[in-house]
């Protein structure tokens, strides 16, 4: 039985505000239990997973399942290791998130499935008991992400983001449904769609709109890039775009234009540049 942390306290976080300037209200603590819990369930899934499990394919095409725990584990590393002074994940030091995840995968080649999931089960050990520890502290410092400084907390954000899509990447391609819940879900939209706004920004594309989501871990959604990129939630149930599904469509794991039918031309370009953006090939 792996239990990296308790389970989320009772009722679900009403409020949620995200921005590029000024301070990020995302309530760290129960970040940290809904993401231990994420990889509580899926280190139990993956100790199931027998050889032909570790070799099939995944909604990323170039990767298996066993190359998506080996980059969630390089993902690990980083989140243990990062500081003010690092800049692994700056675009102005050669960040390329098309192309440098791949390249650090080369450490691991060779490496064994059951080695891999020793690393995986450490590594999310260490890196939620530092966050733990982080937050104990008080400590505060702002890292270098693709889009600029943020708070470490965003970080272990954008880390829990990136491991809940490729959870759902290994076992959807699987033919499984992906055990997520609300709070889950709800963050991993919300983060999506802020970092979505942020490269559209970076493009030079706007968006200012307001959507209700449905489904556990939908709410109100409400987007504004017009100067710097903020996202304000609202957790109330209602009927809407299934939630998860808007958080797929857009990491670029289905059609925007499906999750967000009612999406104005403007906005889903807007919207759409991440995904866009993970496709283009890499020039030479």
């Amino acid at each position: 039985m792996i239990n990296l942390s308790p389970s989320p306290a009772s009722g679900p976080p009403a409020r949620l505000l995200l921005r590029t300037v000024g301070r990020c209200d995302l309530d760290p603590q129960r970040l940290l239990a809904v993401y231990g819990e994420q990889r509580r369930r899926f280190l139990g899934m993956l100790q199931g997973f027998g050889a032909e499990d570790w070799a099939a394919p995944t909604r990323c095409t170039d990767w298996t399942a066993h190359e998506v725990v080996r980059h969630l584990c390089d993902a690990n590393a980083i989140g243990i290791a990062v500081s003010p002074e690092d800049g692994i994940l700056d675009v102005t030091e050669g960040f390329d998130p098309r192309t440098s995840p791949r390249r650090w995968l080369a450490s691991s080649a060779g490496e064994s499935p059951s080695a891999t999931l020793d690393r995986f089960v450490t590594t999310t050990s260490e890196l939620l008991a530092l966050a733990h520890d982080r937050l104990a502290q008080g400590r505060g410092f702002d890292v270098r992400l693709p889009y600029g400084p943020m708070d470490w907390t965003v970080l272990l954000l954008h880390g829990f983001w990136d491991s809940w899509i490729h959870e759902r990447d290994v076992l959807l391609a699987r033919g499984e449904e992906h055990p997520t819940d609300g709070d889950a879900t709800a963050y991993a939209t919300a983060y999506g769609l802020f970092i979505a706004a942020t490269v559209a920004a970076m493009f030079g594309g706007q968006i200012q709109e307001k959507l209700t989501l449905g489904g556990d871990g939908g709410g109100i959604f409400e987007l504004d890039s017009r100067d710097d990129v903020t996202l304000a939630v609202l957790r109330v149930a209602g009927a809407g775009p299934c939630a998860a599904e808007v958080a797929d469509a857009i990491a670029g794991r289905a059609q925007l234009a499906v999750a967000l039918p009612e999406l104005p031309d403007r906005s889903r370009a807007a919207l759409s540049r991440m995904a866009d953006f993970f496709h283009t090939p890499v020039k030479p």
